[in-house]
């Protein structure tokens, strides 16, 4: 997110102001310290369906469904559970858990590790999709299972990791379970809690398909769970972070559920709605898995995705180059490298990334990848040269600037050039800036002024097309999957006052997106038509 040079102390406390303002959490929020300032631009230094939804999308017949018959139509027409949510928080320690695998392949078990005060619990699987509304469905549910209140976490002096060495509480079977997102809920006998552990039942192939990827990375570094996480440790200061992190214990935020209900729900209802075939996957995987990506027709980057490993971001650069489609709905992605390495539960459950410590590592001294952010040295590699745009800056609360209306992404949102949605950028934001590596040609959709910290400047839509046929299309704001499910006329204060129009304009123009990549090379049919020097003018454009 924001860069180092942001001062000390300050950083921790506004990286978790930032995700308060991100995520609207009321919790979040209190007791947070200052909003950190905003980076500047030219330097480097810069963070179910909506309206207009229908229970079958029009337009012309999707391809058929991927290997192995998985049926996303099929799937999504049965019935759905609403009461997935959690309801009954209850006290802070009550009952939460952890699974001991990321994701897993249909029919491989998984451990589940559970403390509770309660003396029984039972645990619910939900699959997360559309469900005509629902969003999600329930698959299994354990019996009940006998609790037990677990170690206290400890924390390492080197790295400041907590760690939890918790025992495993039960193995969970997937005999039967379909690919997808999965939402576990933990609930606590007699009602005195729940909690949400999420799980990717992953795709073993994704020839022929979307790609739906969980940045559990992203996740685990703003999980503050046991005081520490990847920008804070208990005192709020920047230095008190902890060096890596490991997914051997909860999530804090949104009851477990980690970043998943704000920055990828609304994106998942919206694409298993429409039924175009897809496969899911996580982060992790893509990073250990070089040709999972072969044969795709799009790979999907979410709301918050900015913790990528080398690993990752070559096996995505590399299926972009082989003709895969890549959509980038947020912002700040892949702005953080990391390293993956094993835990005492297995391999890659820590994620490493000491940023401007980086010098301290030990792996960097054994002569790895500098654990800092992409675009800074050594080795800079900035973020561009994949997404097209490149991060610019948070926290920001402006006005979404709708400039290229005839662009076949905006097809039927009757937007007209001006066209103003509020509260659409934000919370951190991207641009095209061609003072760093921008592949050509590329497209500017929309070109929304923002002032980041007294300083002014663009938030940029953007979409370019490469010679291998595929195309590239990047939101520019952290809010567009949040916007898939914004309603009335705001004043509410949900989804950041995002209303109906923001709802209706995210919503149609993501299903345009989702239909054309879904179909293959969208370069091919939507070639990108270069206008960066029709924006910003001057010869250096």
């Amino acid at each position: 997110m924001d860069q180092e040079h942001i001062s000390g102390d300050g950083e921790g406390a506004g990286r978790r102001r930032f995700l308060a303002l991100a995520t609207g959490a009321a919790a979040t929020a209190a007791g947070l310290g200052a909003v950190a300032g905003c980076a500047g631009g030219d330097t480097g230094a810069a963070d179910g369906a909506g309206p207009g939804e229908s229970p079958e999308p029009s337009g012309p017949p999707q391809k058929k469904e991927g290997p192995q018959g998985f049926d996303v139509r099929a799937e999504n027409a049965r019935p759905g559970n609403a009461d997935w949510q959690v309801t009954k928080a209850g006290p802070a320690r009550a009952i939460e858990g952890f699974a001991d695998r990321v994701s897993v392949l249909p029919g491989e078990p998984f451990g589940l590790h559970v403390s509770t005060t309660a003396p029984r619990f039972t645990v619910s699987a939900y699959r997360m999709g559309w469900y005509g509304g629902a969003r999600a469905r329930l698959v299994w549910r354990s019996e009940a299972l006998p609790g037990l209140r677990q170690p206290d976490h400890t924390v390492d002096a080197s790295t400041r990791t907590v760690r939890t060495r918790w025992a495993r509480s039960t193995t969970v079977e997937t005999k039967d379970w379909p690919e997808g997102c999965y939402l576990l809920r933990l609930d606590a006998q007699g009602g005195e809690g729940q909690r949400f552990v999420p799980v990717t039942v992953r795709s073993a192939a994704t020839a022929g398909r979307t790609v739906v990827v969980n940045a559990v990375a992203t996740w685990q570094a703003y999980n503050r769970w046991g005081g520490y996480g990847s920008y804070d440790g208990p005192s709020g200061g920047y230095a008190s972070r902890s060096l890596a992190v490991t997914f051997d214990r909860p999530y804090e935020y949104d009851d477990g559920a980690g970043l998943f209900l704000v920055y990828e729900a609304p994106l998942l209802a919206l694409a298993e709605r429409l039924g175009i075939p897809l496969a899911y996957t996580t982060t992790t995987d893509l990073a250990r898995e070089k040709r999972l990506l072969e044969g795709a027709s799009a790979v999907l980057s979410l709301g918050h995705d900015e913790y990528w490993s080398p690993e990752q971001r070559a096996h995505v650069t590399a299926a972009r180059d082989a003709g895969t489609n890549v959509a980038i709905l947020g912002a700040n992605c892949c702005y953080r490298r990391i390293r993956l390495e094993a835990s005492e539960l297995g391999p890659d459950r820590t994620v490493v990334c000491y940023k401007s410590s980086y010098e301290q590592d030990p792996g960097f001294k054994r002569g790895h990848p500098a654990t800092v952010d992409f675009r800074s040295p050594p080795a800079a590699d900035p973020e561009s040269s994949l997404l097209g745009v490149i991060y610019d800056g948070y926290p920001v609360d402006a006005p979404y600037v709708v400039t290229n209306p005839g662009h076949w992404l905006f097809e039927g949102t009757g937007a007209k050039a001006g066209d103003s949605f509020p509260h659409l950028v934000g919370v951190e934001y991207d641009k095209v800036n061609t003072g760093f590596t921008t592949p050509r040609p590329i497209e500017i959709l929309a070109h929304s002024p923002v002032v980041c910290d007294g300083r002014p400047s663009h938030q940029e839509t953007a979409y370019y097309t490469t010679p291998s046929g595929a195309a590239v299309f990047a939101t520019g704001t952290m809010r567009w999957v949040e916007a898939l499910d914004a309603k009335g006329d705001g004043r509410s204060g949900a989804n950041h006052g995002l209303d109906a129009r923001s709802g209706a304009l995210t919503t149609r123009v993501t299903e345009n997106l989702l239909r054309a990549f879904a179909a293959g090379p969208a370069g091919r049919t939507h070639p990108a038509q270069d206008n960066v020097k029709s924006v910003y003018g001057g010869p250096g454009a």
